[in-house]
C-alpha cells in the first residue's frame, strides 16, 4: 500500500498560494462578502422549510433547490446503483456538511460520535445516541441495534472519522463501522469549489457555513457503488481495508495507513513549530536548508525519526543526514523517503568520508541520481506517472524490491557474511 506525505492530504491555508488567484480572490472580496449576507438570511429560510416539511421525495427536491441559491451544487452519478434493502452506507470524508449532501439525495441518518448533543445536533441534521459519552463498543452496540430495527432509515457513517482534502488520499478505515452489516453501500464523494480550499483543519463547522456562503459555489459530486458484502472468515478490519481500496480507486486517490490520530499529532506538531520558529529567526541571517534544518525541525530529535534516517542513511550512505531526516518529516515512511530521494534531482553538499586523503576540507556536491545510477539492480523509474493507483504502487514495488537487494548486499558486504546464508 503506497504512502502518501500526510502534508499532501490536507489544506493547512485556506488562502491560496498562487499571487493571480489571491489578487482575483482580493478583487472578488467585496463581491463575496455580499453573498455571504445574502445566503445567510436565505439560509435562515432553508433550515425553516426544512424543518416545516416532512421526510419525503418533495421536501428533498425543495431544499436541494434552495440549497442551489446558497452555492452548494450537488450532482449524483449511478443513482440507480443505489441498493434500498442496505442498511449501511459508508463514505469519505471532505467536508462538515458531508452528510446534509447525502440527505438531499436519499433518506439516512448520521449519528454524531463526538460534540455536544442537543439542539445544534439537530439542527446540523446529526443523529443523537444518548450514550455519545460512553465508550466506542456502547456507541457501536446502538448502532447495530438500530440498523437491524425493521422499517430503520440507512445509516450513514465515515470510516476515516476526520476530513481530508479529498485529492490524494484516503486516511485509514476504521473497523468499528464495518461491524454494523455484512453488506454496504460504499458512497464516493468528490468537492470542488474555486479560490479557496474546501476545508482547513481545527476550523468550526460556523466558520466552514460562512466560508461556503461567501465562495461562488462549491460543488458535491456524488457517486454511488455497487453493494459490498463481506466474505467468509473476513474480519472486520479487513473488510474495511477492501472497501478503503476500493473507494480510492473510485476516488483515484490512494489508501494510506494515516490515521486520525496521525492527523491531530500532525496538527499539534505545526501548531507548536511555528512559533517557535518564528522567534528564533528574529535577528538572524537566512540560513540554507542544509544548515538550518536540523536545528529547526520539530522532529529531528525524535528517536523514531532518528532511527527510521538511520536505515535510510544504511541504503543511500551519500545523502545527507539532514535532507534524510527533512523527507522523513514529510512522509514518515523509510520506502517512501528513499524512493523521493532517489527520484530527485536536487544537490546537496556532504562531508568528505572518513579516512580520505589529508589535504584542504573541500565541499562535495551530490547529486541524488548519481547515487541511483550506483544500484546495478535498480530499474529505472517511469517514464511517466501511471495513469491509475494499480500502476503507481506496482512502480512503487518494483523499485523498493530493487532496493531491498541492494541493502541486503551492502549488509553481506560490510559484515562479511557468506551470501547464500
Amino acid at each position: 500500500m503506497e504512502t502518501r506525505g500526510i502534508e499532501q492530504m490536507f489544506d493547512f491555508q485556506r488562502l491560496p498560494s498562487d499571487g493571480v488567484i489571491l489578487l482575483l480572490l482580493l478583487l472578488y472580496f467585496p463581491v463575496g462578502l455580499c453573498l455571504m449576507l445574502l445566503r445567510i438570511f436565505i439560509g435562515v429560510h432553508v433550515f425553516l422549510v426544512s424543518c416545516a416539511l416532512p421526510d419525503s421525495f418533495i421536501r428533498r427536491f425543495i431544499v436541494r433547490v434552495m440549497c442551489s441559491v446558497l452555492g452548494l451544487h450537488v450532482r449524483q452519478n449511478s443513482p440507480r446503483l443505489r441498493d434500498k434493502n442496505v442498511k449501511l452506507y459508508v463514505c469519505n470524508h471532505v467536508t462538515q456538511f458531508d452528510h446534509n449532501i447525502i440527505n438531499l439525495l436519499t433518506s439516512c441518518n448520521t449519528p454524531l460520535l463526538e460534540g455536544a448533543s442537543g439542539f445544534l445536533c439537530w439542527a446540523r441534521g446529526f443523529m443523537e445516541l444518548g450514550t455519545v459519552a460512553g465508550s466506542r463498543a456502547e456507541v457501536a452496540e446502538t448502532l447495530r441495534g438500530y440498523c437491524s430495527a425493521p422499517g430503520a432509515q440507512p445509516l450513514l457513517l465515515f470510516p476515516e472519522e476526520d476530513t481530508t482534502n479529498g485529492r490524494a488520499g484516503l486516511l485509514k478505515f476504521s473497523s468499528w463501522p464495518f461491524s454494523m452489516a455484512d453488506s454496504i453501500q460504499p458512497v464516493a464523494l468528490m468537492v470542488k469549489r474555486p479560490l479557496l480550499s474546501v476545508n482547513v483543519p481545527e476550523s468550526s463547522w460556523l466558520a466552514e457555513l460562512l466560508w461556503t456562503f461567501f465562495v461562488p459555489f462549491t460543488v458535491y459530486q456524488v457517486r454511488w457503488l455497487l453493494p459490498v458484502t463481506r466474505q467468509d472468515g473476513e474480519s472486520h478490519q479487513e473488510f474495511g481495508n477492501r472497501v478503503q481500496k476500493l473507494l480510492a480507486t473510485e476516488l483515484g486517490v490512494v489508501a494510506t495507513q494515516i490515521t486520525k490520530a496521525d492527523k491531530a499529532e500532525h496538527i499539534k506538531r505545526k501548531r507548536h513549530t511555528v512559533p517557535q520558529a518564528t522567534h528564533s529567526n528574529l535577528g538572524a541571517r537566512p540560513r540554507t536548508v542544509a544548515q538550518g534544518f536540523l536545528g529547526s525541525s520539530p522532529g529531528a530529535e525524535d528517536p523514531r525519526v532518528v532511527r527510521m534516517a538511520q536505515q535510510v542513511k544504511e541504503v543511500l550512505p551519500d545523502i545527507p543526514l539532514n535532507v534524510i531526516t527533512r523527507d522523513l518529516l514529510q512522509t514518515n515512511c523509510v520506502d517512501a523517503t528513499i524512493t523521493n530521494l532517489l527520484e530527485s534531482t536536487e544537490q546537496y553538499l556532504t562531508e568528505p568520508a572518513e579516512g580520505a586523503t589529508s589535504g584542504p576540507s573541500r565541499p562535495i556536491i551530490t547529486t541524488i541520481p548519481s547515487v541511483a545510477a550506483s544500484l546495478p539492480t535498480l530499474k529505472p523509474a517511469a517514464q511517466s506517472f501511471g495513469r491509475s493507483p494499480v500502476d503507481r504502487h506496482m512502480s512503487l514495488q518494483d523499485r523498493k524490491a530493487a532496493l531491498y537487494e541492494y541493502a541486503r548486499k551492502r549488509y553481506i558486504e560490510k559484515h562479511g557474511l557468506d551470501e547464500d546464508s
